[in-house]
């Protein structure tokens, strides 16, 4: 892991105004991963929306840690059926246009 894509938790705290035991917490429940490097703990910036997203979950909504979870959990199963929604509309497409009897059998079922 390259460390220009590393972000010390301490500046991240600091620049949202928030404690460190906050994200400690959150390495705690695995909502995040740190890296530790010496002494210091640092956040991957590819996990930046979604810290900045349970950030405002949590001080701006309130919302707990064990909502937090949840929450994140069904967005991710939310992401995780669209993109197999969109695999099969793929999958359909590619049929449709292989094979004409395909595509109307499909037509057919519409009306």
């Amino acid at each position: 892991m390259q460390t220009e894509y590393l972000i010390r938790v301490e500046e991240f705290c600091s620049s949202h105004n928030i404690e460190v035991s906050f994200v400690s917490s959150l390495q705690e429940t695995g909502l995040v991963r740190l890296t530790r490097i010496k002494e210091a703990e640092f956040i991957d910036q590819s996990q930046l929306p979604q810290l900045e997203q349970i950030v405002r979950f949590y001080y701006e909504l309130d919302i707990n840690l064990e909502g937090i979870e949840t929450i994140t959990h069904m967005l991710q199963r939310i992401n995780d059926m669209q993109l197999e929604l969109t695999r099969l509309r793929n999958k359909v497409q590619f049929y449709e246009q292989s094979d004409p009897v395909f595509g109307f059998l499909l037509e057919q079922e519409e009306e």
